[in-house]
């Protein structure tokens, strides 16, 4: 089921959350929804899921209007917000009894349902525990079940691997992308490199606007003709370093890599190398230069040029 979100826009007061963005998920596509706090990533989703009523534009999910056929929308969408909301006191399997019935499951395959959701999800041993007495993660576990209960055709997941441990993360991220297969399934994420594991493309958004849009290889393109070196400068003051290598004409960015080893990370220009510049500084000031080797473009660059504020 494709989602289609065309012009949409909320404000809040005098601040725009989202900003007259559009957009297309189709059906078996894992879409990784980056920015950072307070970018609009929420604010999206929430209108998806018809949670808010946005201030301009519309979406579509499959055929339905979430104006004119929200109900319907919410019948074929798995939600795992960010909060992950869940009734403490109930236990494991009493509480996906009750998600299920919410979601007119059938009491002929309510169990089978629940006993499936246990699995997929890796809940055997917590089961019968209540709710509270699960660590962060098994209640994440317990928010991704809920969401998948009644075979929806559309997942939305707000940081769902948030709270868990790194064996955890593989596991979900491995469901995550087995039902991408099936299903369409938008999830948001500071985790850059959970995103670029999971999703078929990644969209960047801030400050309400779509900055980037296209696969992670394709994002790495936006940001080829900068070059980046990785600059190892012995027997001399790391911050004396640090200011010649700004001074340069081709530099656009340097950072302290390792202090205690003075090695640097070197941002020329687009379109313009550094290497020569530093080559000739450390000649002209006695420095022994042991490394310069350049670095391939990383989804963490691409992200902070294009969400630097």
């Amino acid at each position: 089921m494709d989602i289609v979100v065309e012009n949409l826009t909320k404000v809040y007061g005098m601040q725009r959350a989202v900003d007259n963005i559009s957009f297309r998920v189709n059906t078996g596509e894992v879409l990784g929804f980056l920015g950072p706090n307070g970018a609009g990533k929420t604010t999206t989703m929430k209108a998806i899921t018809t949670y808010l009523i946005p201030t301009e534009g519309n979406i579509w999910v499959g055929e339905y209007s979430i104006y004119e056929q929200p109900e319907e929308i919410k019948k074929r969408i798995g939600y795992l917000p960010e909060s992950n909301p869940l009734y403490q006191d109930m236990p494991v399997i009493d509480y996906l009894k009750f998600v299920g019935e919410l979601q007119g499951i059938s009491s002929a395959k309510i169990k089978d349902r629940i006993r499936e959701m246990v699995i997929v999800c890796g809940l055997e041993g917590e089961k019968h525990k209540k709710i509270s007495e699960l660590s962060k993660g098994y209640r994440q576990r317990v928010g991704l079940a809920q969401a998948l209960i009644h075979d929806p055709d559309v997942l939305i997941l707000d940081e769902p691997t948030a709270g868990l441990d790194p064996n955890q993360i593989v596991e979900i991220r491995e469901l995550i992308k087995k039902i991408g297969k099936q299903k369409t399934v938008i999830l948001s994420s500071h985790i850059l490199a959970e995103v670029e594991a999971t999703c078929d493309r990644i969209m960047i958004i801030n400050k309400g606007k779509i900055v980037a849009d296209g696969t992670s290889d394709d994002l790495r393109k936006r940001a080829q003709g900068k070059e980046i070196l990785k600059v190892t400068i012995e027997e001399a003051d790391t911050d004396t370093i640090f200011e010649k290598l700004k001074e340069l004409p081709t530099v656009e960015l340097v950072d302290i890599l390792n202090k205690a080893k003075n090695s640097f990370e070197v941002q020329s220009k687009r379109d313009d190398s550094s290497r020569r510049h530093i080559f000739n500084l450390c000649v002209k000031n006695g420095w022994i230069l042991t490394e310069l080797t350049s670095l391939e473009t990383k989804l963490e660059d691409v992200f902070r040029e294009l969400t630097y504020n």
